[in-house]
C-alpha cells in the first residue's frame, strides 16, 4: 500500500511513532503540490495546511483523509470518498484513531492495510475524545475563575485523581487555545454546557489580539 500523506512535522513524527505494517509505503510532504500522480497511490491524508487548499485539490475515486476536528462531512458537503479524523497535536500518536467516514468500508480498507486501528464515529463536531477534553480544559478554566486553585495544582490534581497522562492546561498547550475555543464554540450551538468560561474567552481575546498587532 503506498499513500501521500500531507504533514508538518511535528504530526509526521507522531505517526512515524506508530506501528505502520512493514509493507506499506508512507510518502510525507510538507504542503500540497499540483504534480502528484493520483493513480499511483492508494490514498491521501491531509493532516496540514488551510482546509480550502485541501479541498480546491480534487480527488476523485481514492480515499481521502481529512484532519477536521471541528467542520463535518456533511457541513462541507464532501464526496463520499472523505474520511475526518482528528489531526490534533498528541491525537496521531494514539493507538486508535476515531474516523468520521463518507465511506467506511474503504476507510477501513486502507487504515487496516496501514496497521492502524479505528473507531468510526459519528460525522459529529469535536468526534468524542477532542469534546470531553475540551469540556474539561473548560471546567478548570471554569474552577481557576472561582479561584479554587492553581493552573499547575489542577494539572496535578487531574492527573493523581483520573491517572490522566496531561492535566487539562497541559492539554490545553498540546493541543493549542485557538482549536479548543472554537470547538466550544461550535458546541456551543447545540448545547450550552461547551459555553466557553470567562477567562478562557478573555485568553483567546487576548491571543488574536496579539496575532493582529
Amino acid at each position: 500500500m503506498k499513500v501521500i500523506i500531507v504533514a508538518n512535522v511535528d504530526q509526521r513524527d507522531e505517526i512515524l511513532s506508530k506501528n505502520t505494517n512493514a509493507d506499506a509505503e508512507l510518502i510525507y510532504l510538507p504542503n500540497i503540490t499540483g504534480t502528484i500522480d493520483q493513480q499511483n497511490y492508494d490514498a491521501f491524508f491531509f493532516l496540514s495546511g488551510d482546509m480550502n487548499d485541501i479541498l480546491n485539490y480534487q480527488i476523485s475515486g481514492k480515499p481521502v483523509f481529512i484532519n477536521s476536528v471541528v467542520e463535518t462531512l456533511s457541513r462541507r458537503n464532501l464526496p463520499g470518498n472523505y474520511s475526518r479524523i482528528n489531526g490534533w497535536p498528541g491525537f496521531l500518536q494514539r493507538q486508535s484513531w476515531e474516523v468520521a467516514a463518507g465511506n467506511k468500508v474503504e476507510a477501513a480498507r486502507i487504515l487496516e492495510g496501514l496497521g492502524w486501528n479505528a473507531i468510526f464515529v459519528k460525522d459529529e463536531p469535536g468526534f468524542i475524545a477532542a469534546r470531553v477534553i475540551s469540556m474539561i480544559i473548560n471546567e478548570a478554566f471554569f474552577t481557576l475563575g472561582d479561584g479554587v486553585s492553581t493552573e499547575e495544582e489542577i494539572d496535578l490534581a487531574m492527573k493523581l485523581g483520573t491517572n490522566y497522562p496531561f492535566g487539562p492546561f497541559e492539554w490545553l498547550e498540546k493541543i493549542g487555545l485557538i482549536n479548543v475555543y472554537k470547538l466550544l464554540k461550535t458546541l456551543e450551538r447545540e448545547d450550552n454546557r461547551y459555553v466557553p468560561a470567562p477567562i478562557l474567552e478573555k485568553r483567546f481575546a487576548d491571543l488574536t489580539t496579539s496575532l493582529t498587532t
